[in-house]
């Protein structure tokens, strides 16, 4: 099996990502053709290909004179992940492409239904799925971009198919089950720190814990550095719902792409609320009335809201949690003896993935 020249310097987290979209959109785009008429107009546009009509996506913010862009939605994290994985192990990047292609499809069907159990109205900066088609299409589409991604992994015809297409399977039902206790969090006036942990492992961690083993099992890992790879994605994926619940109270809209305080605005109990509620400080009461109130939360409550979470240490807590978490990805991955430009690679994405922006 062809592996890659070490000698060769790393590429940035930027020219990364764009290898990984230029690799990976082909097959997501040729997949996607493959869906019914109904189903391929609405997971086009989920994916920013094009708009609610069917035609080329143009972005308002560019040049219109430029003529119509091409846009792809998110940051393409965990197919990049699983073509990486399969890189640090000695595989060749181009046979992971359809696994690859079957994580993001997988991640966009939870996409598609989390902004529906979420009521979000907007997502990528455009108004989502279910605003747009409606609450049964967008359900849906949602189940058609799931079944798509089981498909693309089963026919792939690669050697690990099979073991693959379980992983993501499993890797599915933990995310399903972490939506559903999200859900039911959410109900509920006393929440436990350590079952919300759990939960955020199994929404967001399960499937970039995939990811990462996934990639390794196409790329002809052994069954020790598989398993050192999932334990990276383990606890990358949970520092990365971290990272998502800071920016879903503290993050900027113009490049989230969704309101300020989306997440206080739903009464949301993500990781920083739920350590802020728990904390023992008198902010953290104080939070508890505000979220237990029955009238919509005004901008200046949303403000002290996110200020309390603030004093009560959630904010500090989460932030140290990424960096603890990171900590013990990278002692993984070391343990998983990676090629070295591929290792120094994962580690510069892990990174910029934990310490966002947007």
């Amino acid at each position: 099996m062809t592996t890659i020249d070490v000698k060769t310097e790393p590429r940035s987290t930027r020219e990364i990502l764009a290898w990984s979209r230029t690799t990976v959109e082909p097959a997501l785009r040729a997949a996607v053709n493959t869906l019914p008429p109904s189903m391929r107009h609405i997971a086009g546009y989920h994916f920013g290909w094009w708009n609610e009509h069917g035609q080329l996506y143009q972005d308002p913010k560019k040049n219109p004179k430029k003529g119509p862009e091409k846009r792809t939605g998110g940051k393409s994290i965990r197919p990049t992940l699983v073509l990486l994985s399969a890189q640090a192990v000695g595989g060749i990047p181009d046979t992971t492409v359809p696994a690859a292609a079957a994580v993001e499809l997988a991640h966009n069907f939870s996409l598609v239904h989390d902004d529906v159990m979420d009521g979000d109205l907007t997502r990528r900066h455009r108004p989502t799925v279910w605003r747009v088609f409606g609450l049964n299409t967008a359900i849906l589409a949602g189940d058609a971009l799931l079944t798509l991604a089981l498909d693309v992994l089963a026919t792939s015809g690669h050697p690990a198919a099979t073991d693959a297409t379980r992983m993501l399977s499993v890797a599915i039902q933990a995310l399903v089950d972490g939506q559903s206790a999200d859900l039911g969090l959410e109900q509920r006036v006393e929440v436990e720190l350590a079952e919300c942990v759990s939960m955020a492992q199994r929404k967001t961690g399960a499937l970039i814990e995939c990811a990462c083993a996934v990639g390794a099992t196409f790329g002809g890992g052994s069954p020790r550095q598989v398993e050192h790879f999932r334990r990276f994605g383990a606890h990358l994926g949970l520092a990365f719902q971290h990272v998502d619940d800071l920016l879903g109270i503290w993050g900027d809209p113009a490049v989230t792409g969704k309101p300020v305080y989306s997440d206080l605005l739903s009464r949301k109990k993500s990781l920083p609320v739920v350590a802020a509620l728990v904390s023992g400080t008198p902010a953290g009461p104080e939070l508890a009335e505000l979220y237990q109130r029955e009238a919509p939360l005004s901008d200046t409550d949303l403000a002290h809201a996110a200020d309390l979470i603030d004093i009560a240490g959630g904010r500090t807590w989460s932030q140290t949690q990424v960096d603890d978490l990171l900590t013990q990805a990278m002692r993984d991955l070391e343990s998983a003896s990676p090629t070295p430009r591929a290792a120094r690679e994962l580690d510069a994405l892990a990174r910029q993935a934990t310490h966002r922006d947007n």
